[in-house]
């Protein structure tokens, strides 16, 4: 069983990725800025996280293994950050997902020229910042931060 420590790091990383997917949420449908698809894939960890430390507090069991899962989920998290932060830096050049809107979708010839009416968002521009940071290199620190953390609580379980 975990020692209140451990649960209280686990209910922040919780309460952070819910914050910040209700942000996400807030500056794409409130302040209107339109998200690219890394931005949107950049989500994913969160979700993710949220469902694995609600698994952690419920189920009680396979706990160090959920662990590892939520510090896999966070390098991923990192890694695509990292890489659509060198997309906005012109380190790396745009890859197909950024461009590419829904291919589960069957797409008429009316859907296709409605899309190449529209204004795509490349991910190279940065529609959104705070405190001059692009909200991808704010990702990267904060999952660095839980990718620490939940090595320290790995260990710890």
């Amino acid at each position: 069983m975990f020692n209140l420590k451990v649960e209280f790091y686990l209910k922040i990383i919780f309460l952070f990725s819910f914050v910040a997917l209700i942000f996400a949420f807030f500056i794409e449908y409130i302040l209107g800025h339109q998200p690219c698809n890394l931005c949107l894939i950049e989500r994913i960890p969160y979700i993710l996280s949220i469902i694995i430390i609600m698994a952690i507090f419920l189920i009680k069991k396979n706990q160090k293994f959920l662990v590892m899962l939520l510090i896999l989920t966070f390098i991923f998290s990192f890694t695509i950050s990292f890489y659509h932060f060198g997309i906005e830096q012109g380190f790396f050049q745009e890859s197909s997902v950024c461009g590419v809107k829904n291919l589960t979708e069957i797409i008429t010839k009316e859907d296709l020229l409605k899309q190449l009416s529209e204004k795509t968002i490349s991910c190279r521009d940065v529609t959104f910042r705070i405190f001059g940071l692009s909200l991808t290199s704010i990702n990267i620190g904060i999952s660095l931060l839980f990718i620490v953390t939940l090595l320290i609580i790995f260990k710890k379980i």
